[in-house]
């Protein structure tokens, strides 16, 4: 058992969304953050949200049990789909809100599981994009502790994606917070050699699967991982031809243990958050990136005015091909 944590000195309460960095570096740091925050919204009446890898749920229970105040979430799970994390979070905090009860987060997005520099830039794009997601509402308070010796971390890019980070028991606004800055993406990687590639347009579709088969069944992917591919590239490639000036042109390769499939088109995405969480009943449109996002592993999409729209399927390869 650890102390009790001395009481956090924040910021004058406000109404909407506050995200909070909490850079640490050992065990006993975490706890010291992590169960003030959680002692002091029990104290308030609060319901708390723990969003953390098992690893850190296991050293937060001997703290703070399980109850009907306090839920324990597993991120492990979503290390490899960075782009289901939204909606997850959109889920867990709307049923407390249901209720009519505050409630607090604590979120750490499962950086050591990320098995790729493209997963490690789709999580920190995720910590970005929340401050979009939660912008009209509701009102909640999400903390996210960061482990400074973790093998990518580094405090200014993730800075530049938290309006408040804490430090010494203190949280005061970051410097490196623009909330009118587009997110500053690493260049997406090269395509590995060998690559295929394939202009498609309209009536195409059937020879683009065709396409991503044989590539697929090369490297030992088949059954239902492909047929679930298959309709992910089917939803990337008609909105090509649909809202990408007709037209695309489709690039495959294997990378880490992974086929990519990329996708390139004229069109332009502006809403960074489509596909990010579930599409309500009434939605119009929508509804074909959230599909894509739960079919595949990874989705990594990049798309401007001036050059267009890049989109990286990404799916797992069968440890082994014969199966």
């Amino acid at each position: 058992m650890t102390s009790s944590p001395p009481r956090v000195e924040s910021s004058p309460p406000r109404d909407g969304y506050r995200h909070e960095l909490y850079p640490y570096r050992t065990g006993e740091e975490f706890l010291e953050g992590t169960v003030g925050f959680i002692r002091e919204a029990l104290d308030g009446g609060e319901a708390v949200v723990v969003a953390v890898p098992e690893s850190k749920a296991s050293l937060l229970r001997a703290e703070v049990p399980d109850d009907r105040a306090v839920q324990y979430v597993d991120t492990s799970p979503l290390a490899h789909h960075p782009g289901r994390l939204i909606g997850a979070w959109q889920e867990w905090i709307k049923e407390y809100t249901a209720q009519g009860r505050p409630v607090r987060g604590i979120g750490e997005s499962p950086w050591a599981e990320a098995r790729s520099r493209s997963e490690v830039e789709e999580l920190r794009y995720h910590e970005w994009l929340l401050n979009r997601a939660f912008a009209d509402g509701p009102a909640w308070w999400l903390l996210c502790p960061y482990d400074l010796a973790g093998e990518h971390a580094a405090v200014e890019p993730m800075a530049r994606c938290h309006p408040e980070i804490r430090a010494d028991g203190r949280t005061t606004s970051s410097t490196d917070f623009d909330p009118r800055a587009p997110f500053d993406f690493v260049p997406l990687t090269h395509p590995c050699d060998p690559y295929d590639e394939f202009a498609y347009s309209s009536g195409d579709l059937p020879a683009l699967r065709d396409k991503i088969s044989a590539c697929a069944e090369l490297l030992g992917l088949r059954g239902h991982r492909l047929r679930e591919l298959h309709l992910a590239a089917t939803e990337v490639a008609a909105n090509s031809i649909r809202h990408g000036g007709g037209q695309g042109v489709l690039r495959t390769w294997a990378e880490n243990r992974r086929l990519v499939c990329e996708f390139r088109d004229a069109g332009y995405i502006s809403d960074p958050l489509v596909g990010r969480s579930r599409p309500a009943h009434t939605q119009m449109g929508g509804r074909g990136l959230w599909l894509v996002h739960q079919l595949c592993d990874l989705v990594e999409i990049r798309s401007t005015p001036q050059a267009g729209t890049t989109i990286r399927l990404h799916t797992e390869l069968p440890t082994d091909p014969s199966s």
